[in-house]
């Protein structure tokens, strides 16, 4: 019997508490993952190795299904495609090499220019974009006509078509005459893309701010923020976070259209791929402006896709 206010002691040693409070199997037996070796070091049970023997068939098994079936698969589309009774013709036509290397030193010039109109255009369209959904979140009765505004240019940018936005601005504003009105045709072309992109960005950051609960913001403003401070320390920062995905896809698409500036005439990747295909009727220039932007696209894409998947990872999915 105990004296009152004595701690019991274990009759069985510390190792024998620690196997009871464990569970069976906690020591490394066939019933456990793994346990403390002789040395003190962890050691993998039988049970994990053989979990990890499988799992590595298994990987070695789906990654040899899906380059056999991948290999096929290119394989009958080349076999498809050379085999075609018009493939000698189109050859000639799309696959010639001497006009690929002797059209690419232009296309390559021109694409900087695409280049050049991207990295001008993307900023300025964050900027427009975070603003237009910030004034579409002002609920005051004050900010009405702002609020209606935003919603009018989200609406009318988002409906018409991003070649007929350049059309507009690229012929419209010069016919003006108006004073600083600029005339480069590169500058009208940035113009008409952050004004189409604008409001397809202000509608991914407005989803990214809705989606925040709104105890944050009743949070915020219990400790005594501004509707302003709420939103730049603890809406935006949330917000901003989760959209980065669905922004860099649009820039995937933006790098794109920047050849569509082309129809105003600045000499980009494809004006330039225009100008030797109507002095040689090949249209292999044209293969030539698609490699580059695939180049510059793929790896945006890529890690787009990397950054939303490291996000469904931090959020559990």
């Amino acid at each position: 019997m105990d004296e009152p206010g004595q701690a019991r002691v274990s009759t069985h040693g510390p190792g024998r508490d620690r196997a009871s409070r464990e569970g069976p199997g906690s020591d490394g037996g066939p019933g456990s993952d793994g346990g403390p070796g002789e040395d003190g070091s962890w050691r993998r049970s039988e049970r994990q190795r053989e979990r990890e023997r499988l799992r590595r068939r298994s990987d070695l098994r789906s990654g040899s299904i899906a380059t056999a079936s991948t290999v096929v698969f290119i394989v009958l589309a080349i076999w498809l495609v050379t085999t075609s009774p018009g493939w000698p013709r189109v050859k000639e036509t799309f696959f010639d090499l001497g006009e690929f290397s002797g059209a690419l030193p232009d296309v390559l010039w021109g694409f900087l220019l695409n280049i050049k109109i991207f990295l001008i255009a993307e900023p300025l369209i964050l900027v427009v974009g975070l603003l237009v959904a910030l004034v579409r979140n002002l609920h005051a009765p004050v900010f009405y006509p702002l609020r209606a505004l935003a919603v009018l240019y989200t609406d009318v940018f988002r409906g018409v078509p991003t070649i007929l936005v350049i059309y507009l601005v690229g012929f419209g504003l010069p016919a003006l005459r108006l004073q600083g009105m600029p005339t480069d045709l590169a500058t009208l072309g940035i113009i008409a893309l952050v004004l189409s992109y604008g409001g397809y960005v202000a509608e991914v950051f407005r989803s990214g701010i809705d989606s925040v609960h709104p105890s944050q913001r009743a949070a915020a403003r219990s400790l005594g923020l501004t509707h302003g401070q709420a939103m730049r320390f603890v809406v935006l920062p949330q917000a901003v976070r989760r959209v980065v995905p669905p922004l860099l896809n649009d820039f995937v698409s933006l790098q794109k259209d920047t050849a569509l500036v082309a129809t105003i005439g600045p000499l980009e990747a494809l004006r330039q791929a225009q100008i030797h295909t109507a002095e040689t009727f090949n249209y292999t220039p044209y293969l030539a402006a698609a490699l580059l932007f695939i180049v510059l696209t793929i790896p945006m894409a890529r890690f787009t896709d990397y950054l939303a998947a490291r996000s469904q990872r931090r959020r559990g999915v």
